[in-house]
């Protein structure tokens, strides 16, 4: 069988959450203000009748859509099927597209999107979800605000913004509570957003052999369980995974649990095959494609992520011990 190297011509969307205050705006203009020698569709949207986030936007060569007729994450997932469609008739245009969602919106459903519209996933590649933290006020959102908590569950990257506002010891707490919820998103302690737009997009952010290159011990972790709300855990195994089994019980646990599994993304080797299949999941819809060979003298093992509420660890490892192939 013929090695699949990855589809490079799907174009990249980056989704930008985070809470009302920390900073999305700010790190948006930086996006399009900065000389980095890429072009970006953006796609703004506002929970209200009146939008102003487009005029706090810097005017830039960027093609820019305000969707101000309801949050992203619900009531407007059609038109941003319809916005997406538009913009491919102008692929020549930009490199990518950025979704800057309200500050009120679950990401979930945004990045759903890009799996439940055909057209829609035959053309672009959810490339990371990146989250703005608010240091000093995060204590209190987590105590008041279910968002709050899901847009750092739902996170690939996370942006800890305005450390400048608390001491070494409080960013240090507030870093703490983040990795509770998320301890597998790559978090950028800034002032002002100010983080290397590299380390934001582009991030192939599902790919998990990335992340382990970047944090060898990413998958290291306790094995007690927490009383928080949301949690995150991962498993790993060296035996080749039989893709048949994984689909059917992956598919049963998704749609038994679907509902407090916010993110699921896993690589995973196939018996029998040469590739790697990258796996990812928002809630019960799932995606996933073969992106290349495994590099030569790289161990073939799989692993996968899950991040959400009431998980139970050993259900979970069991569940995934038993997709090896026999």
């Amino acid at each position: 069988m013929a090695d699949a190297a990855p589809n490079t011509d799907l174009v990249p969307v980056t989704v930008l959450t985070g809470y009302l205050g920390a900073g999305k705006t700010t790190l948006l203009n930086r996006i399009l203000s900065e000389n980095h020698g890429r072009k970006y569709a953006v796609v703004i949207n506002e929970f209200g009748e009146l939008g102003v986030d487009n005029d706090l936007v810097v005017d830039t060569d960027e093609e820019v859509f305000e969707m101000n007729n309801g949050c992203i994450c619900c009531t407007v997932r059609g038109d941003l099927i319809r916005i997406v469609g538009g913009l491919m008739k102008r692929r020549d245009k930009f490199d990518g597209i950025i979704i800057e969602t309200t500050g009120l919106a679950n990401p979930g459903p945004v990045a759903q999107t890009f799996f439940v519209d055909d057209n829609v996933r035959a053309k672009t590649r959810l490339d990371a979800i990146v989250t703005v933290v608010d240091a000093k006020h995060l204590p209190e959102r987590l105590q008041d605000s279910n968002e709050a908590e899901d847009q750092i569950a739902f996170a690939d990257v996370i942006v800890l913004n305005k450390a400048d506002l608390v001491t070494p010891e409080e960013l240090e707490a507030v870093e703490q509570q983040i990795r509770k919820i998320n301890k597998f998103a790559k978090i950028h302690r800034t002032t002002k957003a100010n983080v290397p737009i590299a380390e934001l997009l582009n991030q192939g952010a599902f790919d998990l052999t990335r992340v382990l290159a970047h944090t060898p011990g990413f998958l290291t972790e306790d094995d007690h369980e927490h009383n928080d709300d949301v949690t995150s855990m991962s498993f790993e195994v060296e035996s080749p995974i039989d893709a048949e089994r994984f689909n059917a019980w992956i598919g049963a646990l998704l749609a038994e649990k679907g509902q407090d599994l916010l993110r699921t993304k896993g690589i995973l080797a196939y018996a029998g095959d040469e590739r790697r299949f990258a796996f990812q999941a928002v809630h019960m819809i799932a995606d996933g494609d073969f992106i290349g060979p495994w590099k030569e003298g790289e161990p073939r093992v799989s692993r996968i992520v899950f991040i959400g509420r009431n998980l139970n660890r050993p259900q979970l490892r069991r569940g995934f011990e038993s997709c090896q192939a026999a």
